[in-house]
């Protein structure tokens, strides 16, 4: 084989290995989340209705061997968890492992910021992660 090809054919087959061996589920390109309610900027009340919504990828319960599928984790003021890692389950990283596609939270009153994450079957995000953006909202 000639060296350019051989070459070549390794280049292509690294990120194929690297993904194996990462242990995450990839996602289909163009899969998205999103928080349809409540609106960036909006003043609300607790507790908090949350809206989830999701694109080119379908809601499963956790442990769900469904292609192309995951569930939601609200992130409630905190920062993106290290995405080769399960996702944290605590006041901060709330999860819907049933499927579920809606919640509703007690906040305090005050500024809080909201993140959607979706999890594999073991609570691990996607490869790349399937994110929103950040809402943040005041609560009164």
């Amino acid at each position: 084989m000639k060296p350019a090809i051989f070459a070549a054919l390794v280049a292509l087959a690294l990120p194929m290995v690297a993904l194996a061996d990462s242990g995450r589920t990839p996602s289909p390109t163009g899969a998205k989340v999103f928080i349809i309610e409540p609106k960036d900027g909006a003043t609300v009340s607790s507790p908090v209705t949350i809206k989830f919504g999701i694109e080119g990828m379908e809601v499963a319960p956790a442990g769900s061997e469904t292609p192309n599928s995951g569930h939601h984790h609200l992130l409630i003021d905190a920062p993106l968890p290290a995405v080769g890692e399960a996702i944290p389950k605590d006041d901060h990283h709330v999860h819907y492992g049933k499927g579920q596609t809606d919640a509703s939270v007690e906040l305090k009153p005050g500024k809080h910021t909201l993140q959607l994450l979706l999890g594999d079957k073991n609570h691990i995000p996607h490869d790349p992660p399937v994110t929103s953006d950040v809402v943040t909202i005041t609560v009164e």
